[in-house]
């Protein structure tokens, strides 16, 4: 449930900026996928944001979303991995739009220390942690390689950091206080591809039967009307 909460802020909120007062569970639902009942079950959840018969106000189902996210304050990241991936998410420009800041990026590859990154200048790793025990930050975006994972955690933890956003492909291990998020594209490309897979045998088999239907014959067979 929580993880469609934000595909539900995204909706609501481009009907809000589209100038849309009203909007029911239906309209809702068909545009997410869900149904109504099972969208209407997850926002009473935190409370009773529409009435029946008149559909849900756009503008307070909106701010209601942002304060159940934690979207009405803003949130400061670091980015610890500055290859492709890392340099990508650090120049992203769509992230302080949605309240995320990202204030710092550090890497440990002499070529790309000093080097700029957006609006930020990438430090050497060695910095890392009397940098953010000097300004804390809310969460870190971990795109090192595979080896380094677990080491940048850690310290990522030590210095208070409290929410983590793993690309690295190693499942790494956190307390039980820390909010782990682990990204692993090659995974959801193989589930995606499982799914794939099925259809492209469905539509296989479709076409090795043939057409079908009443206006189909075997060949030299000749019709009867009834």
């Amino acid at each position: 449930m929580i993880e469609r909460l934000p595909q539900y802020y995204r909706l609501v909120s481009r009907l809000e900026a589209e100038g849309r007062s009203v909007v029911s569970s239906q309209d809702l639902g068909e545009d997410l996928g869900v149904t109504p009942a099972q969208l209407r079950k997850d926002l009473s959840y935190f409370g009773k944001f529409g009435k029946q018969g008149r559909g849900y106000s756009v503008p307070r189902l909106a701010d209601a979303l942002r304060g159940i996210l934690g979207l009405d304050r803003r949130w400061t990241m670091v980015v610890v991995g500055v290859g492709r991936l890392g340099h990508a998410i650090s120049s992203y420009p769509r992230f302080a739009d949605q309240g995320f800041d990202i204030v710092g990026a550090y890497d440990s590859n002499p070529t790309a220390v000093g080097t700029q990154v957006g609006d930020l200048v990438v430090r050497d790793v060695s910095n890392m942690d009397d940098d953010l025990r000097l300004r804390p930050v809310d969460i870190g975006i971990v795109t090192v390689p595979a080896e380094a994972a677990q080491s940048v955690v850690d310290r990522l933890v030590r210095v208070g950091v409290h929410a983590i956003l793993n690309y690295a492909p190693p499942r790494v291990q956190v307390p039980e206080s820390i909010q782990l998020k682990q990204i692993n594209p090659v995974l959801f490309l193989q589930s995606m591809t499982y799914d794939l897979k099925q259809s492209v045998e469905r539509r296989e088999q479709r076409e090795m039967a043939g057409p079908t239907g009443s206006d189909s014959y075997p060949e030299g067979s000749t019709r009867r009307d009834a």
